[in-house]
This record gives structure tokens, sequence and C-alpha cells, in this order.
């Protein structure tokens, strides 16, 4: 999901591990050369979706702790390939949460339905990240520094 840490908490675990770190929606910017909003507004859901999907198949994964776009888990091929290669985290936190630490979601670059509220979404991927994480950590009331210790425990 948007706003559950993973770019912060990713970047601080690199270091604290001597690991890369790579964002994949900084990636699809990078390889687009546009804001992620901009090429869904531009583009549309689908081409994001194949682009999106492409570049978390092409990652070589190996000493890197990655941060993926919460939608990652739509595509089967691409968390096979997360989980043959290492170890999926779900930093997990309420909606509550997330609702809490989003300013705009519409700026945010999140493929939605639609009509499709934000608790639509997080209802809708809760079931999906939890079917594909090695690792669960709670992280609501943690901070950064607290999740990334909950991570280091359980991998």
């Amino acid at each position: 999901m948007p706003a559950c840490g993973k770019s912060t908490i990713g970047v601080v675990l690199a270091k604290t591990m001597g690991m890369r770190f790579l964002d994949t929606d900084l990636l699809i910017q990078e390889k687009e050369g546009i804001l992620l909003q901009d090429l869904i507004n531009t583009k549309g859901n689908d081409y994001f979706k194949k682009v999106e999907e492409y570049v978390l198949r092409s990652i070589n994964v190996e000493n890197t702790i990655i941060s993926t776009g919460g939608s990652a888990v739509y595509y089967p091929k691409a968390v096979e390939h997360f989980k043959k290669n290492g170890k999926i985290v779900y930093i997990k936190v309420s909606y509550e949460t997330i609702k809490n630490r989003l300013q705009n979601i519409t700026t945010r670059g999140i493929t939605m339905a639609p009509g499709e509220t934000l608790k639509d979404l997080y209802d809708k991927r809760i079931p999906l990240y939890e079917a594909s994480a090695d690792i669960v950590v709670e992280a609501d009331g943690l901070t950064v520094e607290q999740t990334i210790e909950e991570i280091i425990k359980l991998i």
C-alpha cells in the first residue's frame, strides 16, 4: 500500500545490512521519463501495469532491498521472481495509518479503477499482500528503527 513506509524503511534497512536499495516506482519514472501519475493520466492504467510488470520481472534482486509499488502483488510472475530470489516482506499498517499519511492520493501514481476509494483498494490488496509475503511485520505504532529491527529478526 502507499504510505506504509516501504521506501523510508527500505533505504535505512539497505544501509544497515550493507545492501543496495531500489525503488521500482523510481525505476519506472526513469524508464518512461515521466512521473508515475502523469504516466497513468496520459497512457492509462493498462499501459502503466505493463511497464510496471516488465520492470519488476527484470530486476536483479541479488543483494538488494527493493521497494515495489503497492500493485506489485497483481503480477504473479513478478511475485514468483522475488520469492525465488529472496524474501518478500509485508509492512502491515492499518487503513487509518495509511489514510492519515497520504496527503493526496490523486498525485501518488496509484492505479485505481474509476470510482474506487482508498478503502476499496486497501481491502482488495491486503489479502494479496498476506498471501504473497514470506514475512509480515506489524508496523503500526513502530518507529522506522523498530520496524527494521523486527524485519532483521524475522529474516
